[in-house]
């Protein structure tokens, strides 16, 4: 998952982490037969019928997951399923007893032939601040918009009764005509009114997100595999098509740096763009699965930042096919849904994965070395605003409880910052011949999709295949209290720290915005009450004031994001005229643009005698 913090103008939003099989399976009784009906949907609800497999106890328990996968939270999926019946063969009720948020005990279990329950919408934040509890990170949640689009997290939807989740699923999904399933699954029925999935068991349909919406998609093949482009964009404003181009380049160079490790034959990415009103997705980022990524951004977003977004998520997403897909520990292996155990290794799990989703772009030309340091000084500030004392074992293993929770966002800081230094000792011991991909292939070849290794066990496995300093770095600096000595491990190829005097955005510092919106009228204001930077100082601008167009381009709500990206072009001294609204009367305000400044450590490459390590360091 990749769960990103990402302050904007007027609201303060979370970015954001198995191949199914389709052999035939014929016998009832070996099945759990599930439908869900996006024909008939009434008030955001989707009624799903289930058919258990044979039950030879006298009661059942059908449960809808707590946690799933790559989340790090419990969401509680349960809370927003509604009137669960249960029916026996002749059609009449049987006794349910829910027994916590997510579970349902039902009486004389030999004789259920079905259960039906109403699904409601999470991305719906009214429909959330119903049932309670936190909101469903987006690309985690579900959507549910009659004849538009059906946003379809499996593990929304569909449950497993107790002491069954290894057998088959067989799910059938009825839609309209003008509705087509994006999904990496297999479509067995030929109709395009109905589609049927059948996975080996539970856990594999759970990895297998399905986006209902008018078709817009594009299909393109990298080194064997079928990558398909899912978008749905409620305006119009971006199809599949339109950022085909950046994501072909981008996953090709990632296959390309994976080499030999990947062998996933197709992989979807399912891109929901959110309008952001009341109704609508919220969390931005992604959810990584085996063979799919689903994404959920701001439909608002201009393009280059949208396809910048993207290819830091999806990049990000796309490496967990390396860890915890393929590399995990039994706690991801033998996932509980409602009563999860967590693993002690997210600084592998989310920190190496964020690692290679910036290394890879340095390493196949996609961005600058200046740019690839800058990131790295970047993970540094931010994870130096954390706990930087805390061992991050202990922070992963209790990840979903406080203290720990709050110190979660730091794998993507941190943790890269661990897969850094690791790869750094590597190419120093082996002259640059090796580095963490090396370490990371070898891991997979030891272990593999179907055998988890033992959390313990871990650290020992990793040293006895690289070095012993190594080994030393993870006792130290990831079990134990020690902070990392960035510098240290910088300079062993070449760099060290500066500070400098840089530009800041006008209307954002650091996570803090200097402007809102008004919702009801869309207006964009300046925030009353605090210190504003130099560049409204010096134009006099003060708070509550209403920006109502700059350089002649009339700004709101609705363009927001081009008026922060065009910012960003904006010099020391260009002439400004902005039209603002001050106690209900309209003014013009004509000046020179004075940039806010701050001083940002980073770091430049100093030593030439270190820059073959360094070069097989960001190049090999």
């Amino acid at each position: 998952m990749k769960k990103i913090l990402f302050a904007f103008a007027f609201t303060t939003v979370l970015w954001s982490c198995k191949t199914a099989s389709t052999s035939a399976v014929t016998k009832k009784e070996e099945l759990v037969q599930v439908n869900i009906n996006l024909n008939e949907i009434n008030d955001d609800k989707v009624l799903v019928t289930v058919n258990p497999p044979s039950i030879l106890t006298d009661e059942i328990s059908y449960h809808i997951p707590k946690t799933v996968p790559g989340t790090y939270s419990e969401d509680n999926y349960g809370r927003y399923i509604d009137d669960l019946k249960a029916y026996d063969k002749k059609g009449n009720l049987l006794n349910v007893k829910k027994t916590d948020s997510n579970s349902w005990s039902i009486a004389n279990a030999k004789t259920l032939d079905k259960i039906t329950y109403l699904v409601n919408d999470s991305f719906d934040t009214e429909t959330g601040k119903k049932f309670g509890g936190d909101e469903i990170f987006s690309p985690a949640g579900s959507n549910i918009d009659a004849g538009k689009n059906i946003m379809l997290n499996t593990h929304c939807f569909v449950g497993y009764f107790t002491n069954q989740m290894a057998t088959p699923y067989q799910v059938t999904v009825s839609h309209p005509a003008t509705l087509w399933g994006a999904t990496s699954m297999t479509d067995l029925d030929p109709s395009d009114t109905a589609d049927k999935f059948i996975t080996a068991r539970y856990a594999e349909l759970v990895e297998n997100p399905v986006m209902y919406s008018k078709p817009d998609y594009t299909t393109f093949t990298v080194d064997g595999m079928e990558i398909q482009i899912a978008v749905y964009s409620p305006s119009g404003k971006y199809t599949a098509e339109s950022i085909t181009p950046e994501m072909k380049t981008m996953m090709t160079a990632q296959k390309t740096f994976l080499g030999k490790i990947n062998a996933t034959k197709k992989y979807t990415v399912l891109l929901y763009l959110s309008t952001m009103q009341e109704n609508d997705a919220k969390g931005f980022g992604a959810l990584e699965h085996p063979t799919a990524t689903t994404v959920v951004m701001p439909e608002l977003i201009p393009k280059e930042e949208l396809v910048k977004s993207m290819m830091d998520v999806v990049s990000h997403e796309f490496f967990h096919i390396l860890t915890p897909l393929t590399i995990h520990s039994k706690e991801i292996q033998n996932f509980d849904y409602n009563d999860p155990k967590m693993s002690e290794h997210l600084w592998m799990y989310e920190g190496v994965t964020e690692y290679f989703a910036n290394l890879f772009q340095i390493n196949q030309g996609l961005i600058t070395e200046d740019d690839f340091i800058n990131r790295i000084a970047d993970k540094i500030t931010h994870a130096a605003a954390m706990n930087d004392t805390m061992p991050f074992t202990t922070m992963s293993a209790n990840v979903l409880k406080q203290p720990y929770k709050d110190q979660y966002l730091n794998v993507y800081e941190k943790g890269a910052l661990i897969g850094m230094c690791i790869d750094i000792i590597i190419r120093e011991k082996s002259n640059g011949e090796r580095g963490i991909l090396d370490l990371m292939q070898k891991l997979s070849a030891e272990y593999g999709v179907s055998k988890p290794f033992d959390d313990a066990e871990l650290f020992a496995k990793i040293t006895s295949l690289t070095y012993p300093e190594v080994g030393d770095f993870l006792k130290t600096h990831v079990a134990g209290t020690t902070p990392i000595p960035y510098a240290t491990y910088l300079a062993k190829v070449g760099l060290t720290k500066t500070t400098e005097k840089v530009a800041t955005n006008v209307f954002l510092k650091g996570q803090s915005p200097y402007i809102t919106v008004n919702p009801q009228n869309k207006e964009i204001l300046v925030i009353p009450e605090i210190e504003l930077n130099d560049f409204y100082s010096s134009l006099g601008l003060k708070g509550n004031d209403i920006l109502m167009s700059i350089n002649d381009k009339a700004y709101s709500l609705d363009n927001i994001y081009d008026m922060i990206s065009a910012s960003q072009s904006w010099k020391e001294n260009d002439s400004i005229s902005i039209k603002i609204k001050r106690d209900g009367k309209e003014q013009l305000i004509k000046g020179k643009v004075k940039l806010p400044y701050e001083e940002k450590a980073s770091f430049k490459s100093t030593d030439s005698s270190k820059n073959q390590l360094k070069e097989a360091w960001l190049k090999a």
